[in-house]
């Protein structure tokens, strides 16, 4: 039997540090919720936007798959294995910490905000020696359907991480009745609403609102406004 769990957009954890303004669909660090700890191997999703010339200086982290999507604005990223690049809106980037990695991200405008999606992923294989990658992509090849941004791997091209996860985004016009397609079999589905408004399992869902279903082989969704955009983390349950 299809499984879901409904996360509206107000029920999200918020906290607001002057430079950072952050929402956690999965607790972090002060906002605590026992309910909401994970979804499978998800274990974080934050909605952050951060201030001209403001970060996070340099951290450790390890053994964790870290995804940053920006919407809008750019953020310079440096680590410990001298990456430095800066990411704008259409483009992703990966970092797999490992065994151990030090990095910062800074909004890299002196003048406008940047808001992003941070993801993390716990791992399939541990302690990997720790690795970056960054990729862009024409958001013009996710109208009325989803776009793959990240897979496992390792692969020969494009983004991947060490997990049986895939990673999509699609925008979509009013009234274009789709479906989502399970990639592995025991993967469930998160899907957040970037912007729009969608009918998915029965429940309307408006901007940053999520939906976490499981036990299914195929997702149907409606989109109920034109340039609704979803984006899709699909993860092993277990």
């Amino acid at each position: 039997m299809t499984k879901f769990v409904f996360h509206p957009a107000n029920s999200r954890g918020h906290v607001s540090h002057g430079w950072l303004n952050a929402y956690h669909s999965f607790s972090f660090a002060s906002w605590q919720n026992p309910e909401r700890v994970h979804f499978g191997k998800l274990r974080v999703l934050n909605d952050d936007t951060i201030e001209a010339g403001k970060g996070f200086g340099t951290h450790p982290h390890d053994n964790m798959e870290i995804i940053t999507i920006p919407l809008s604005g750019s953020l310079e990223h440096k680590d410990s294995l001298l990456n430095g690049a800066v990411i704008r809106s259409g483009e992703v980037q990966v970092m797999s910490a490992g065994k151990g990695i030090l990095h910062s991200e800074f909004n890299s405008s002196a003048s406008g905000p940047v808001n992003l999606f941070q993801i993390w992923i716990f791992p399939k294989i541990k302690n990997v020696q720790p690795r970056y990658g960054k990729a862009a992509f024409d958001v013009n090849d996710r109208r009325n359907k989803f776009q793959l941004l990240v897979q496992p791997g390792p692969v020969d091209s494009g983004l991947w991480i060490y997990q049986d996860a895939f990673l999509s985004m699609g925008n979509f016009e009013k009234n274009f009745l789709g479906t989502y397609s399970v990639h592995k079999a025991g993967n469930g589905v998160y899907m957040m609403v970037v912007k729009g408004v969608f009918e998915i399992n029965g429940e309307l869902l408006s901007q940053k609102d999520a939906l976490g279903v499981w036990n299914t082989h195929n997702i149907q969704f409606l989109s109920k406004a034109d340039n609704s955009e979803l984006l899709m983390i699909e993860v092993p349950m277990n």
